[in-house]
């Protein structure tokens, strides 16, 4: 399935699909088609989600495989798309019902606040372990999220984390049952609606300036 979106009151609600949700160019050009709908839209928030087993697996290996000429390109455009997220001029949760692994992780990073799913479902940076060291820019959107502590025993041992331990270490905001990972995401936007777009972009483009420079560049 194709990502989708829909509105929970002035909440943006993109699923991201039922399968692994891998980052092909066609799933980039469709999330970021629904971003600037939701912004042409009046959004006042933004959740993404999924309705699979997955929220996502991030980078598109068999693509990158079969098309290994365009890996510069492809890293550009992934990155491209997070810097997006990191500083999109709306409040932005990530809701994840299922395991977040890689890029996928990083794009759950990228958002304002994430809510994990208390019994099911890993949160995972396996780079270490699948041998594909972080780019600068990915490792500046994490560092920029996250704990020294953190950092470190997230993305130098490959850990997966489940919700409670995911939430203990600052990855993940809150967490909640089955069922309820997406209404939890809304429901903690929704007092936020409302905010200067112009305002609250600047503030994040402020913030996050080095790790949005260096996804930028991936030369």
């Amino acid at each position: 399935m194709s990502p989708t979106l829909s509105y929970h009151e002035k909440i943006a609600v993109l699923d991201l699909g039922t399968d692994e949700n891998r980052f092909s160019p066609t799933f980039l050009d469709e999330v970021n088609a629904h971003l600037d709908a939701a912004l042409a839209e009046g959004a006042q928030g933004l959740v993404t989600t999924a309705s699979g087993k997955f929220y996502s697996n991030g980078l598109d290996l068999d693509w990158l495989g079969a098309n290994g000429d365009q890996a510069q390109w492809y890293v550009g455009r992934v990155q491209a798309l997070l810097a997006r997220m990191l500083a999109l001029p709306l409040p932005t949760a990530a809701a994840l019902p299922g395991h977040a692994f890689g890029a996928g992780s990083m794009l759950a990073m990228a958002h304002d606040f994430r809510v994990m799913r208390a019994d099911r479902g890993f949160f995972c940076f396996p780079e270490v372990d699948i041998r594909i060291p972080f780019t600068k820019g990915m490792a500046a959107l994490i560092q920029a999220k996250l704990t020294p502590q953190a950092a470190v025993a997230s993305m130098t041992t490959g850990r997966r984390y489940g919700g409670t331990d995911a939430q203990v270490a600052g990855i993940v905001d809150a967490t909640a049952g089955e069922g309820a990972v997406t209404s939890a995401a809304v429901d903690l936007l929704l007092p936020l609606g409302g905010k200067d777009q112009g305002t609250l972009g600047a503030i994040k483009q402020t913030m996050f300036a080095d790790a949005i420079a260096a996804l930028i560049d991936v030369t």
